[in-house]
């Protein structure tokens, strides 16, 4: 399993899972150098692939001060990883990165005169839920990694994130579990496998008010109300100004209004279903999890 730990795990606390998931995970992926340096910072000893091809030359030096994976997905990536360890991407459909199935071996005899340490290729499905679409891209990334292991006989095939998981692909050496580890099925897909929400965000309790005049935050109000109390959330910690959160009204950056007496100090659940409230909005939970900031979280035990 290659536990993927990106923008902050989801929203879930990049640091606190990898430290739960270091025994199961074979190697962490994260987005960026930066994040897998904080992983570093925070004890996190595991392997850890950087999924975003490096930038610049400074993304290198510090990758390789830091032991992390790179990605290569192209000449100019594949140059600045010259000397670390990498895993080539191979585009098999998706087109946001990668070396083409025609391009692959000269990209493998390029990574070999660098001295790129090739450990593994990987690609990624564009619409897993798509079998005939699934089918043609696990028979290029096959033909792509027969290719590389030509070149680099141990290299660690990696094709499946959860999408590809649930839909039964081909899983090669490793998937690559994101949000399926965080308790949520990607759509199109049912939760088959009984996936629980892992996390809750908790908010607490501003003030208590008898209302006075006609608003209730950056509105009038509705209706009279005879108690409000201010919770301390908002959309500047990654919720959805429009509503929700039992607020009256529109949100506040860092606050909303609601119906109803609580006393001050007290810690209220704003978020235990990041798919449900994500689809009041018309979203996914992918963009309600990877926006949550500032928030005291509480995992399952």
């Amino acid at each position: 399993m290659i536990a993927v730990v990106k923008d902050d795990a989801y929203g879930h606390g990049a640091e606190a899972v990898a430290q739960a998931l270091s025994d199961d995970a074979l190697l962490f992926a994260v987005s960026s150098v930066g994040e897998g340096a904080r992983l570093r910072a925070a004890g996190i000893g595991k392997d850890i692939l950087v999924l975003t091809p490096l930038l610049s030359a400074e993304d290198a030096l510090r990758a390789g001060y830091y032991d992390l994976i790179a990605a290569a997905a192209s000449a100019e990536s594949l140059a600045l990883a010259a000397g670390l360890r990498a895993h080539l991407v191979l585009n098999t459909g998706m087109n946001r990165y990668g070396f083409s199935p025609q391009t692959i071996e000269w990209a493998c005899r390029r990574a070999r005169a660098l001295g790129v340490r090739v450990e593994g290729v990987f690609s990624h499905f564009y619409d897993a839920a798509d079998a005939e679409a699934r089918r043609e891209q696990t028979r290029a990334f096959s033909e792509g990694c027969a290719v590389v292991r030509r070149f680099f006989p141990e290299t660690l095939r990696h094709l499946c994130a959860t999408g590809g998981i649930l839909a039964g692909g081909e899983m090669f050496d490793a998937v690559r579990p994101g949000l399926g580890l965080y308790g949520y099925a990607p759509p199109p897909f049912e939760n088959s496998l009984g996936l629980l929400p892992a996390m809750q965000v908790w908010a607490c309790v501003g003030q208590e008010t008898r209302p006075y005049g006609g608003g209730a935050g950056y509105a009038a109000a509705p209706r009279a109300f005879s108690a409000l109390h201010t919770l301390c959330a908002g959309y500047g910690d990654g919720f959805f100004r429009a509503g929700g959160l039992d607020a009256v009204g529109k949100l506040c950056m860092d606050a909303c209004v609601r119906e109803g007496r609580l006393p001050f100090g007290k810690k209220v659940c704003v978020l235990d279903d990041a798919a449900g409230y994500a689809a009041q909005h018309g979203t996914t939970a992918y963009e309600v999890l990877t926006a949550l900031r500032n928030l005291e979280r509480q995992y399952d035990g």
